[in-house]
C-alpha cells in the first residue's frame, strides 16, 4: 500500500497544523500550518501547495505505479486548492488500483462529483454508530477488490 495521509500537529496541547506523510517513503511535510506564510487560507491556517503538489500528489502517484492499494487520506478543502493533487488523485481513481480515501464532509469539487458518479466507487458514511466498525467493512470489501476471499 501507498499513498498519502495527512495528521494535525500539537504544540503544546494546540493544533498547529498538518503534516502531509508520504505512506511509501515516510517522507513529510506540511499540508498547512498556522505560521505558514504565503498560500490559500482555510481557517486560521495557510496551504503549503509546494509540499502538496511535491510530496502529497508525489505520494499518490508514486502508489498508482507501484502498489495495489493507493490510500488517500483526504480530499478535503486544503488538499483542493492544488490542482496537482486533484490530477493525481483522478489518476489514482481512474486506475485498476484500489483507491481507499476519505473525503472530507465539507469539500465540494467537481472531482468529488466525479468520484462519487462512478459505478465502481463505494461510499460509506462515518458516523459516531458507525466508526466502530467501519474498518472491518472496509477491509472486507477491499480483500473483495484483491480477490482474496
Amino acid at each position: 500500500m501507498g499513498g498519502m495521509i495527512s495528521r494535525e500537529v500539537r504544540s503544546s496541547g494546540i493544533r498547529v497544523g498538518f503534516e502531509i506523510l508520504d505512506l511509501e517513503s515516510s517522507a513529510h511535510g506540511w499540508l498547512a500550518h498556522v505560521d505558514q506564510k504565503t498560500g490559500p487560507n482555510v481557517g486560521r491556517y495557510r496551504v503549503n501547495l509546494a509540499d502538496l503538489d511535491s510530496l502529497g500528489a508525489g505520494a499518490i502517484l508514486k502508489a498508482v505505479d507501484n502498489c495495489d492499494v493507493v490510500a488517500i487520506d483526504e480530499v478535503g478543502p486544503m488538499e483542493l486548492f492544488s490542482k496537482k493533487f486533484e490530477k493525481a488523485v483522478r489518476k489514482a481513481v481512474e486506475s485498476s488500483k484500489l483507491v481507499v480515501g476519505i473525503v472530507h464532509w465539507k469539500a465540494k469539487s467537481r472531482l468529488i462529483d466525479e468520484m462519487n458518479a462512478r459505478g465502481d466507487t463505494q461510499v460509506f458514511t462515518v458516523t459516531v454508530d458507525s466508526r466502530g466498525n467501519l474498518h472491518k467493512i472496509v477491509v472486507e470489501k477491499a480483500l473483495e477488490f484483491l480477490g482474496h476471499d
